[in-house]
């Protein structure tokens, strides 16, 4: 039997600033060649175990360590994070905090600069590795100009370079879209199939990392391993639901039709999964059986747009005569590729640029004659990236910073930031320095810093990434009671297919700058065409009804209706 590659000895790790230790009791042994899921909620110490693999655990954090961690036959505590470096390789879940160097081919060539290797030994070894992440035209681009995709891509492709055995991937699909991420899952696959480098990938997104497999799964939680098992024997258990894990669509609709998991095989994988016929009858009960449908919102239109366009600086135009409408009180999805011109609607919406042509109207105003700070008291808008819009030093500072600025008593004021911190699950860091958060927590402080304001239409723009199930659940419960109980009108811009169907009505795409779809969740996600277009993937719903032999539209419509009957109910 082969020795592990890498191996925790009863292992713990405490950071110096605090008083408990992250890592309790830790006994793991990886091999070459594996391909391991570490799994975990948001605090769970999942990414601490990797930074003691990749040695910035004891050496760019501090703190005290018990037990060993050993990688290649070498303890991490003693060894250099130069000589680690030679063995593990890790891509960020913030790409734009790896690239040093200026053009994608410099970045690709650092690790072998510091080796000292000759250029003319570089040279067909840049071209190698960007080929083989599929960005061999990007060499002369600037790593920061690239899409969240492509940038990844040069993340690994940095890597690369100096010839790692271990690859760490940190929140791989975070930044990107659906097909994106599939193919980044895929790419990863093939990394691991061709190379037989072992692979650690920590994700919380189970469903979408099972579009390929891997050989266990890590369940982490309270700094501690709650599960070391197969992808199967995981579904199959309740460890998922005890410890805030997202579970496969295609797995609640079976728990949901009563079918039993012991009696299917290859249940993490369901283009392989096999049905007993008894499970099988179940399913096509239960997306047949007759169900209230969603009532349409018939409110008065609270935003519009008439034949919008609009072109940055290079002249092209991002946006091409948009024409669309949302309603009070509606919860729309605003879906598409990376780069189709979402978060373009969304800044138009709010001022922050206006259209070269067309028109907008916020609650039947023009915004041509509003200022950004009048549109402001009606729309807010949180950004994609945390680090965009964080000016305090302090959690509570920043998230009531806004209110500062309006004429509010302080104790209504202290009340709004309290209700957000406690939602967004940061009461009990409110005095804590943003910086010392993760980039997960940076982007609950910025929800929490637009919920304070209570405007009258949220725009949230991927709000779920870098949010595990806990703490998504907990931001959507409150953002759906602010719609209901409150008329609030909510625009999602996401990549997330889970987040369409569990949190609102409707659907507006976007592709290459132009609306393509605006329709009920169900329908959008079940044309192949708008699909395709949209750069999304198929849902494990639809996967699922083709292989009953259902209609994809009337499953998915049937699974999202029984879906919030039962929340209702709740």
């Amino acid at each position: 039997m082969k020795e592990p590659i890498i191996s925790f000895r009863n292992f713990g790790f405490r950071y110096k600033e605090q008083k408990n230790p992250t890592l309790h009791d830790i006994d793991l042994d990886i091999y070459p060649g594996e391909k391991i899921l570490i799994l975990g909620a948001s605090g769970s110490g999942k990414s601490t175990l990797c930074n003691c693999i990749n040695g910035l655990i004891p050496f760019s954090y501090e703190g005290e360590i018990t037990g060993t961690c050993t990688v290649n036959g070498t303890d991490t505590s003693t060894a250099s994070i130069f000589k680690l470096s030679d063995s593990v390789g890790t891509v960020l879940q913030d790409t734009d905090a790896q690239f040093v160097g200026l053009s994608v081919g410099e970045d690709i060539a650092f690790s072998m600069e510091n080796d000292m290797i000759p250029r003319a030994e570089m040279l067909p070894v840049i071209e190698k590795n960007a080929s083989m992440v599929g960005m061999q035209n990007f060499i002369d681009h600037v790593p920061f100009n690239l899409s969240g995709g492509q940038k990844q891509k040069v993340a690994i492709a940095g890597v690369f370079g100096n010839d790692v055995e271990i690859l760490i991937f940190d929140e791989p699909l975070a930044s990107l879209d659906p097909q994106m991420g599939m193919t980044a899952v895929e790419l990863i696959d093939d990394i691991s199939k061709e190379t037989g480098k072992t692979i650690i990938i920590i994700e919380h997104r189970l469903e979408d990392v099972l579009h390929r497999p891997v050989d266990r799964i890590i369940l982490m939680a309270d700094g501690r391993i709650a599960a070391d098992m197969s992808p199967d024997d995981l579904l199959r258990s309740s460890l998922l639901s005890e410890y805030g894990i997202r579970e496969p669509l295609y797995l609640t609709a079976m728990k949901y039709a009563g079918c039993s998991l012991e009696d299917s095989r290859n249940l993490s994988d369901l283009t392989a999964l096999e049905l007993t016929p008894e499970n099988e009858e179940k399913l096509k009960a239960f997306f047949t059986e007759e169900r209230e449908s969603v009532r349409e919102n018939t409110n008065e239109p609270v935003v519009t747009f008439r034949d919008v366009s609009y072109s940055y600086n290079s002249g092209r135009k991002v946006l091409r005569d948009i024409n669309f409408e949302i309603r009070r009180g509606e919860r729309i999805a605003i879906i598409g590729r990376n780069g189709a011109g979402k978060s373009t609607a969304a800044k138009l919406l709010c001022g922050i640029i206006r259209p070269d042509t067309g028109t907008i109207t916020l609650e039947g105003t023009d915004t041509s004659t509003l200022s950004v700070k009048e549109i402001g008291e009606k729309v807010g808008y949180v950004m994609q990236d945390p680090n965009t819009m964080i000016v305090k030093d302090l959690i509570k500072d920043e998230v009531g910073m806004a209110l500062g600025f309006r004429d509010i008593p302080q104790e209504e004021a202290e009340r709004r930031v309290n209700t957000a911190l406690e939602t967004c699950g940061l009461y009990r860091m409110r005095n804590w320095p943003v910086d010392a958060v993760s980039y997960g927590q940076k982007k609950r402080v910025t929800v929490a810093s637009m919920m304070a304001l209570e405007p009258d239409v949220f725009v949230l723009d991927e709000p779920t990434a870098g949010q595990d199930y806990r703490s998504y659940t907990e931001i959507m419960k409150f953002v759906n009671t602010l719609n209901r109980e409150y008329g609030k009108t909510i625009l999602f811009i996401t990549h997330d297919m889970h987040l369409a169907i569990e949190n609102t009505d409707r659907a507006i795409v976007f592709s290459d700058g132009e609306l393509i779809a605006s329709d009920k969740v169900f329908a959008v996600l079940a044309d192949a065409d708008v699909i395709e277009r949209a750069s999304l993937k198929q849902t494990s719903l639809y996967t699922l009804a083709v292989k009953l032999g259902l209609e994809p539209e009337s499953t998915i419509r049937h699974f999202i209706e029984y879906e919030r009957e039962m929340k209702a109910d709740e």
